[in-house]
């Protein structure tokens, strides 16, 4: 009997041992980079440090008997920043994956710096088509969407209810350039014209001289190529101008998150047609989570956070069932696991590192068409991962040919 407990608490210390050594430098270390002081703060920022911490919290805190820690910095937008920050963290913090990496030109950063250390990189708030083509990487994921998703199906449809000449405005980075020219692509594909473009820097203070350009060019649609405080503000200048009255000329937001239309409120935003990955009331999944977020914040979540989160959530359950923090296993593990949740429906991650999934088509409520607080989004369509996303191998990504080993 002695000898039977004996061994009992000898195997189970030695499970405990095998599990713990499974695990480097005796943690997983999780690293949400952001910004947290600028235009993106509202669509990543604290929220998404919430999130990543909200799915540690629900996990249980600990994974193969090794506690999970969140960290986080302000990359102030600015690439150089960002790379500093996640090399010290790869290099001396041993974080083992780093999570949001908003917006796309820091992403394109981090995922090579990744690549080189051998780490984890979810881009959960990045959306240039780079990160799954040319820029691709088999460290990197681009969980969220990307600007093809985002784009491609909404300008077809509007196309084909003749809204079929576009003029953009696109923000002078990486996000702009791909938001503008898949959205060409797309219009060019359904016999539409482009007739301009303006570019503009970053948190441009005075959009009102390219707005009236636009404006000038008689297209029957302005297409918004930026994000965050810049899509925003632009509405608000074209709402003062009467660009986009009734009968005029229509604004579309190739990148609208739930927090610009907040910021608008319904009587700026009404009408507008976007694309998005989530939406927080759209089932009863999305709003349990999106309720708890809430209490935590007072906002409801935007995608990328809730993206933040399903990723964190699918990172760490790799983790368990591979048995190890290693990042090839770890990555194996959640490329061959599909994503269904709260998030993501028919969510797969593929061998470009593109994680492709359910995408819906909502247009913005009037003010007397909302029933509630951020009662804002009508669902008007689903469009299934595999017409929302570009066909793997179609890009210029090596790893499209299956190839997601290090080094291939």
């Amino acid at each position: 009997m002695y000898r039977q407990l004996a061994c009992t608490a000898m195997c189970a210390a030695a499970a405990m041992t095998a599990n713990a050594a499974g695990i480097s430098d005796g943690a997983v270390k999780i690293g949400v980079l952001t910004d947290m002081s600028s235009i993106f703060s509202d669509i990543g920022g604290k929220g998404s440090v919430v999130a990543a911490q909200m799915a540690v919290d629900d996990f249980g805190g600990q994974v193969l008997g090794s506690p999970v820690k969140v960290i986080s910095a302000d990359h102030q937008n600015k690439t150089d920043v960002a790379a500093t920050v996640a090399r010290e963290w790869f290099d001396n913090q041993q974080v083992d994956m780093v999570q949001d990496l908003l917006p796309s030109s820091v992403a394109l950063a981090v995922s090579n710096l990744a690549k080189e250390k051998h780490k984890i990189a979810i881009a959960s708030g990045a959306g240039t088509t780079k990160l799954s083509n040319e820029a691709c990487s088999p460290y990197t994921i681009q969980y969220s969407y990307d600007t093809y998703a985002l784009t491609t199906s909404l300008v077809k449809a509007m196309a084909r209810a003749g809204d079929n000449s576009w003029y953009f405005l696109t923000v002078d980075y990486a996000l702009g350039a791909s938001l503008k020219s898949d959205s060409a692509a797309a219009l060019n594909a359904a016999g539409g014209k482009v007739l301009g473009e303006s570019k503009h820097p970053m948190h441009a203070a005075d959009l009102s001289s390219i707005l009236l350009q636009a404006q000038a060019s008689h297209a029957k649609v302005i297409g918004l190529a930026n994000a965050g405080a810049d899509t925003v503000n632009a509405i608000k200048t074209a709402r003062e101008f009467g660009i986009n009255a009734p009968g005029k000329q229509k604004i579309a937001g190739l990148q609208m998150f739930i927090s610009d239309v907040h910021s608008l409120g319904l009587k700026s935003a009404q009408g507008m047609m976007l694309t998005t990955p989530f939406y927080w009331d759209r089932d009863d999944a999305s709003r349990a989570w999106s309720q708890r977020f809430f209490a935590k914040t007072g906002r409801m979540p935007t995608f990328i956070q809730a993206g933040v989160y399903s990723s964190t959530m699918h990172y760490l359950k790799a983790v368990q069932a591979s048995g190890t923090d290693a990042s090839d296993a770890v990555l194996a593990q959640m490329r061959k696991t599909p994503v269904n949740d709260f998030f993501a429906t028919h969510g797969v991650i593929r061998a470009d590192g593109l994680m492709v999934h359910d995408m819906y088509i909502a247009e913005v409520k009037s003010p007397e068409q909302s029933k509630k607080p951020w009662d804002y989004y009508a669902i008007r369509q689903t469009i299934s991962a595999q017409d929302a996303y570009a066909p793997l191998g179609a890009g210029h990504c090596p790893l499209g040919a299956g190839k997601v080993a290090a080094g291939q």
